[in-house]
């Protein structure tokens, strides 16, 4: 049981961390036109991607652009992808408190 609750805490603290840089981003950046901008949004992109994954594909289910298939799948990935991300996050925050 302790370590489904940790497998859940990683995707909820890779979620936020997501949604947090998502969001930043939304507010502060414009559509990249510079090679850098470019190289920037996809840095940026990998750490927002499953907010932004779940957005995109939410947004195209409402549309009837996509099937509910794709949707579980895009679901899933996004899942898959916050965990790694909130395994990265808890591992960085217990480093520094243990610093």
């Amino acid at each position: 049981m302790r370590e489904f609750l940790v497998f859940l805490f990683a995707i909820a603290a890779g979620m936020t961390a997501s949604g947090l840089v998502a969001n930043i981003y939304r507010l502060v950046a414009s559509e990249p036109k510079t090679r850098l901008a470019t190289v920037i949004h996809c840095a940026v992109m990998v750490i927002a991607g499953p907010v932004m994954l779940v957005a995109n594909s939410t947004k195209s289910l409402r549309a009837k652009q996509c099937s509910k298939a794709a949707y579980a799948l895009a679901l899933a990935l996004s899942g898959y992808w916050s965990f790694a991300m909130g395994v990265l996050v808890l591992s960085l925050v217990l480093a520094l408190r243990a610093a």
